[in-house]
């Protein structure tokens, strides 16, 4: 996940991910959006990353949005069960259920805890991904419902 708190760190981040990961693009109300987004897309193709694009851009992948493109991959954010199974009936591919743990993000959040995690993303019909105050260490703690995990921080 990106964040405009990351400043030029966002590189450095994007050049450390692994072939194969994605990269949500969450730079929200920034002057030159468009700019970022075409930057990130093309480190994204020469590292063979997943673009996602937060309320989508063109013919990306899109985050809490609608589909831009025929089969393209739309994921969605939850913060409960109720908006974790309202996101997969309306088509998710994958949810972003957070905060797992707390985060800058949401300063004073209320974090969901590894448990109440497993809870609500047992038996969902799309891969649920760990977010929130998430780094590699919590991240092989988390319960095998978890699909993946995602960060911010971590990669800072």
């Amino acid at each position: 996940m990106t964040d405009p708190r990351m400043g030029e760190a966002l590189w450095a981040a994007l050049e450390r991910l692994p072939r194969g990961a994605g990269v949500v693009v969450r730079h929200y109300g920034i002057e030159d959006r468009d700019t970022l987004i075409r930057k990130v897309a093309k480190v994204a193709r020469r590292r063979g990353l997943i673009l996602v694009v937060a309320g989508g851009r063109g013919r990306a992948h899109v985050h809490n949005g609608r589909r831009s493109w025929r089969d393209g991959l739309l994921t969605a954010s939850a913060h409960g069960r109720r908006e974790a199974v309202s996101a997969v009936r309306r088509g998710a591919d994958a949810v972003f259920l957070s905060p797992v743990f707390a985060t800058r993000s949401h300063p004073g959040g209320r974090a969901l805890g590894r448990v109440k995690f497993g809870l609500i993303s047992r038996g969902l019909d799309a891969p649920v991904i760990a977010l929130g105050g998430m780094d590699a260490r919590r991240a092989r703690s988390l319960p095998r419902s978890a699909y993946g995990w995602a960060g911010i921080d971590a990669w800072l």
